[in-house]
């Protein structure tokens, strides 16, 4: 059997035991009492995640690329116009789909390792019509954690819809719709809810789901949300056949979420994101993303010099643990950490030891003990 490894990248996360039980129960009908019942758990705990009171959420076969894609299609017309708000590479992706429908789109993009500010996105809506403003809540090419509940209350002074894409930070940082006026959480299952890939999630409120009805064509039919709703609303009926095992996982994934609760999941994962970034930082270790804009979810190191990304990551495997290279123009210069999901903090101590004995070997001069002491300290 091949030798398990923690995965540390910025997903697919580890998957608790709970949820990888659930997902290796024998396979049973998707209409049957049992599914039905998980399916409409699962779709009642995600909205409590999310913190929406009203609005409908929604659970389909697909990746997070797909919820991007759904939200689109189902809130905009030919005639209108989007404002993207990109913190990296998928804001951008966020773009390449708009075109791809024929959809007009601006986009602002901030400058790599921050976040596109407040008072842009005011100036912007308030010179150009737009029916749509969508955003990154946390890029994972640059670790950029954006300021959306700000976002929201600009954007809520016009009468425009606002969607988050919280892939790398729903369920891990806080995103609350109703409070913030957010109109779409676009999501996917292997990141902060520790599930494996495969579903594409959303919660839509109340004032998207009209605007939708409003539409009298949509360039879709798979992704079209009418087509999903009677499902979402008694997920006996069928449209297209759901991934049953995967949507057993994902309900306990959400079940695993709330017994820990919201409040104290959050709060473990911006200790856990201090806690690396003080051991990488004692080990003399930089970060490409500007401190203000940290996300509780992801970090991005800078190399020190001497240090190659190919022999620290094979040397890093070797020892069992698993971190992500960087994308685009950052490939060699940084490596990418995923804290995220159900990752525990014995987990992150063990990775920290795995990264000292790395470095130890590809020749890199450092205190050792260092790292590992300064994540026990905030641990503790």
């Amino acid at each position: 059997m091949q030798e398990e490894k923690l995965l540390l990248i910025p997903g697919p996360t580890p998957v608790h035991p709970r949820i990888i039980n659930r997902l290796s129960l024998p396979t049973i009908s998707h209409v049957s009492p049992v599914f039905v019942r998980e399916f409409k758990d699962a779709l009642k705990n995600l909205k409590k995640i999310v913190f929406c009171e009203a609005g409908e959420s929604f659970i389909v076969a697909g990746a997070g690329t797909l919820s991007m894609e759904m939200t689109l299609v189902n809130l905009l017309n030919q005639k209108e116009k989007a404002l993207v708000l990109s913190q990296g590479y998928f804001g951008q992706r966020m773009k390449e789909i708009s075109s791809a429908f024929g959809f007009e789109c601006d986009i602002i993009q901030s400058p790599l390792g921050r976040a596109v500010q407040p008072e842009q996105v005011k100036e912007q809506i308030d010179k150009q019509d737009y029916a749509l403003v969508l955003s990154t809540h946390v890029d994972t090419a640059t670790g950029a954690c954006a300021p959306i509940k700000e976002y929201a209350q600009v954007v809520k002074n016009k009468d425009i819809l606002f969607a988050v894409d919280g892939v790398c930070a729903t369920g891990g940082i806080e995103e609350k719709m109703t409070d913030w006026g957010v109109d779409v959480i676009l999501t996917a299952a292997q990141k902060c809810f520790g599930v494996p890939p495969g579903l594409a999630v959303m919660v839509f409120s109340d004032r998207a789901m009209d605007k939708r009805k409003s539409l009298s064509f949509v360039p879709a039919y798979y992704g079209d949300l009418m087509k999903w709703l009677p499902i979402m609303k008694d997920p006996s009926k069928y449209f297209s056949t759901p991934c049953v095992n995967e949507i057993r996982a994902f309900c306990e994934g959400t079940r695993v979420m709330l017994d820990e609760t919201m409040e104290v999941r959050f709060k473990r994962h911006q200790k856990t994101a201090r806690a690396i970034r003080a051991g990488l930082e004692s080990l003399g270790f930089s970060f490409f993303t500007e401190d203000k804009y940290f996300a509780d979810t992801i970090t991005v190191p800078i190399y020190p010099h001497g240090v190659r990304d190919d022999e620290f990551r094979t040397k890093l495997a070797e020892k069992r643990v698993l971190f992500a290279g960087g994308l685009g123009r950052l490939k060699g210069k940084v490596f990418r950490i995923g804290h995220m999901g159900n990752i525990s903090y014995s987990q992150i101590e063990f990775a920290m030891d795995a990264v000292e004995k790395a470095l130890s070997e590809i020749g890199y001069e450092f205190d050792k003990g260092s790292g590992l002491k300064a994540v026990k300290q905030v641990l503790q």
